[in-house]
Formats: C-alpha cells, structure tokens, sequence
C-alpha cells in the first residue's frame, strides 16, 4: 500500500477522505486555498499547507509541490466560476509537469454532467459527452487535461463522474423550508445521487489499491427523480413538501442554476465501479441512506 498521499483541494469530500485514511493509518498531505479551510483543517489534525492555483509561478510551485514526486493524489479542486476551460487545472497540470518526477496515480472527481442531456435514458461511460452548461464543460476540461498529463507522463489516473452527493449534514434542508416550489412528478427528470461517505470509501481504495485506470460513474444506480427527492427528504425533516408547479411555470420562476438542473434527465449504470472495485455500497439506494437520517429536525 502506498502511504504518500496528497490531498490538492481539502474541502467537505477531501476532509472525509483524510480521517478515513487516517483510520487505516494513512496520514496525507493536505492542501486548500483559502486561511479559513486551513484553520479547519489544523483543528482536526490534518497536515495542510495554503496554496493558490490561481496565482501559482513556476518558482512556488516546485517548493509547495515537492512532496506530489512518486505520490497518489486525489485532486478535488472545484474549477473557476467561468469560462470553458478550468484554468486551475491547467496551472496544477504544469506544476507537475516542473517536477522532476511524476506522481504515481491520479484521482480526479468529476460530474456526470459531462453527459448532459439524456431524455431519461440509462447510460454507461461509453456515453457519448455533450455538456450543455459551463461549468460541466470546465469539468469535461479538467478530465481531458488530466487524461492527456497522464497518457504522456505514463501516470495512472481514476475519474469519478460523479452526481449529487447526499449526506445527514448534506441535505437541501434551505431549499424545502423556502417556500420556493418543485417541479410537479410529470415533469420532473431523472437525478442520480451518492451518499458521501460511499464516494469517500471509493476514493480511499482508489488512492490505496490497484484499480484499472480510466473513468468510472460513480452513483448508487438507482436514480429518481429531484420531486421523489424532495418529497422523501421533506419527510425525514418532518416538514410539508415544497408546493409543486408545472415545468412551464418553473421556468418563470425558479433560478438559472436550478432550470439547468431540470433540464437535464438521466439514469446512469454504475456496473463498471461495482466490478472493478471491492468497495460495497453502505447505501444503495436513497432509501438506505435517508434512514440514517431520522435524527434530523
């Protein structure tokens, strides 16, 4: 088992994955970008060091990126607010590539919103990807920079597409006690979803064990859809449903940010992780997890 792992981005998924490493006596490198993830961070004893991908020169990056030589790296920084391409994976790709030696495996958390659109159809990675709004097109930038480092660097590299992630401390608790409506059943599209700490375990044998290279969905293959979400989630917090409306009236109503979301629908196939890891789902289905979550009010 490898034990030099680094961190690059240590947010809620990178702080999950650190103190599971920590129980099989992992200790990683961690790093963040901002004084406030930093202080978290050193409260619950993780190693971190700041970092700024967005202002990185050649100089600090072969100081601060020293310990990246022969490592397993999870890269969870979320990219830029704008533009096509992620640009920090752009600057993290040349700091490695100012290493004289080349980390040993890559992990990279990705969306299945690279896929888009799908009208509802199961699809595998053999998907074709078609990202219709930015941010997945920065997502689908980072996976093919990525690709591309590795393929030439001979680095083996593991992608999470990976949907929306549930947790007791992860719920849309904001978003159903707004008084701001859902889409009605007829209209509402296929949503996938993982429960954060199934995606930490898949993260944690990724970084330690051998796992072919390449891309894999990872989701609990059994989608519904975001009304059936709200509306189970909605009773775990005890509360009404949010009013529910038509999709023509939503699109009067609710934000850009949610539209997108709704016009998107998909059931992804997760067979290809389930065969090429050990890892079981602790939650496979939403009805699983949302058990755990009776204590919530």
């Amino acid at each position: 088992m490898l034990e030099n792992i680094n961190i690059i981005g240590c947010g809620y998924i990178g702080k999950k994955i650190a103190h599971a490493l920590s129980v099989i006596n992992v200790e990683p490198d961690c790093f963040v970008s901002s004084e406030k993830s930093k202080n978290i961070c050193n409260l619950t004893g993780l190693k971190v060091t700041q970092i700024n991908l967005d202002k990185m020169n050649a100089g600090s990056c072969e100081q601060i990126f020293y310990g990246l030589k022969n490592s397993v790296i999870a890269y969870l920084v979320p990219p830029q607010r704008e533009g096509d391409i992620d640009l920090r994976m752009e600057s993290f790709i040349l700091s490695l590539k100012a290493l004289d030696e080349s980390p040993v495996k890559i992990i990279l958390i990705s969306t299945t919103g690279v896929y888009g659109d799908c009208k509802g159809k199961w699809i595998d990675e053999q998907q074709a990807v078609n990202p219709q709004v930015d941010r997945a097109r920065r997502r689908l930038s980072a996976e093919n920079q990525l690709k591309k480092y590795c393929d030439h660097a001979q680095v083996e590299y593991i992608v999470f597409r990976v949907p929306g992630i549930y947790a007791a401390d992860k719920l849309p608790v904001k978003r159903i006690t707004s008084g701001e409506p859902i889409v009605n059943a007829k209209d509402s599209g296929f949503t996938n979803r993982i429960h954060a700490d199934d995606l930490v375990a898949f993260c944690v044998e990724a970084l330690v064990s051998d796992v072919p290279t390449g891309i894999y969905n990872c989701c609990d293959g059994h989608p519904s859809t975001m009304n059936d979400y709200f509306h189970k989630v909605a009773k775990v917090l005890k509360v009404q449903p949010p009013e529910e409306i038509s999709l023509q009236q939503a699109q009067q109503t609710l934000s850009t940010g949610m539209l997108s979301y709704l016009a998107e629908s998909k059931r992804i196939d997760n067979k290809k992780l389930l065969s090429n890891f050990k890892t079981e789902m602790k939650y496979p289905d939403l009805a699983a997890g949302l058990q755990s979550f009776e204590f919530v009010k």
